[in-house]
């Protein structure tokens, strides 16, 4: 049986695995970058943690729905109402100021690595509630990863958001921690936007 050793002087970002004493009497060693590993595997196991707050609650449902089945088919199907057990918190709707140190507290005792997504205009950037009860922003209070605008969002952009995410995920398995922002588009790129478009010239 084989040793299998993983020497210190490895290649940042890689580990080295040493095979000695095979069945063959020979030796080898296989180098694999498990960040990229990990990293690829995280990005289509999100445990996501809602918190909704306000009205884009309803479009967050919508996007769960058989419709769009936007969480399912980018890993994060499963809600998960423990922040122990997540690993992706959705903040969904206006945050009040009374609400800020709950939200905190559930950012901090969420498991490592933890990512955010900021649903809507609301919880981007206060919306239109600009007084001094509301949160103008949740970055005010927590790192945020990716910001949706729209109020509310439709799914494809959220669907844009999670593609973003995973990308982020993907490229900066190292924690880098600065924010993507979803744009709006002009032209339909996906099929599920297509659909729409022609269940509506039907229905016409």
């Amino acid at each position: 049986m084989g040793e299998l050793k993983s020497p210190g002087a490895a290649a940042e970002g890689t580990s080295k695995i040493t095979i000695e004493g095979g069945a063959s009497g020979t030796s080898g060693f296989a180098t694999t970058k498990l960040d990229a590993l990990l990293a690829w595997a995280r990005k289509w196991s999100l445990f996501k943690y809602p918190f909704v707050t306000a009205c884009c609650g309803m479009e967050f449902m919508a996007l769960t729905s058989p419709r769009f089945d936007g969480s399912a088919r980018f890993g994060a199907e499963a809600p998960r109402f423990s922040p122990r057990q997540s690993d992706l918190l959705w903040v969904v709707g206006t945050i009040s100021q009374r609400q800020a140190p709950v939200l905190k507290r559930i950012y901090e005792q969420m498991m490592e690595p933890k990512w955010v997504l900021a649903f809507g205009t609301c919880a981007s950037c206060g919306g239109f509630y600009d007084n001094y009860t509301t949160v103008p922003g949740i970055d005010k209070i927590i790192p945020c990863d990716v910001y949706v605008p729209g109020c509310p969002p439709r799914p494809e952009a959220v669907l844009d958001g999670l593609i973003l995410l995973q990308d982020k995920i993907t490229k900066n398995a190292t924690g880098d921690r600065r924010p993507g922002i979803v744009k709006p588009r002009e032209d339909p790129i996906r099929d599920l936007v297509k659909l729409r478009r022609k269940d509506k010239e039907d229905n016409a």
